[in-house]
């Protein structure tokens, strides 16, 4: 190895490429750390969104909503 390639390998992690590099991973961290935050929320999202038609029926009933006989007669409904 002759000395212009070590000053290279000095002025690259120095200068101008070694802050670009920081840059760049910064980013890519940046990025990655958004992108599974993304895919975990989309997710949950997508989770509440497949409820189904008795899900929502227990929910009524627990609110009160609808009384027990309706809850027993669209039960029934939507069981057949």
């Amino acid at each position: 190895m002759g000395p212009g390639m070590m000053g290279y390998y000095y002025d690259s992690m120095h200068g101008y490429g070694g802050v670009l590099a920081i840059i760049f991973w910064i980013l890519l961290i940046v990025g990655l750390v958004l992108l599974i935050i993304w895919g975990v929320r989309s997710t949950e999202t997508r989770n509440k969104n497949n409820e189904t038609a008795l899900d929502i029926l227990k929910k009524r009933y627990a609110k009160g909503d609808i009384s027990k006989e309706e809850y027993e007669q669209l039960k029934r409904d939507i069981m057949s």
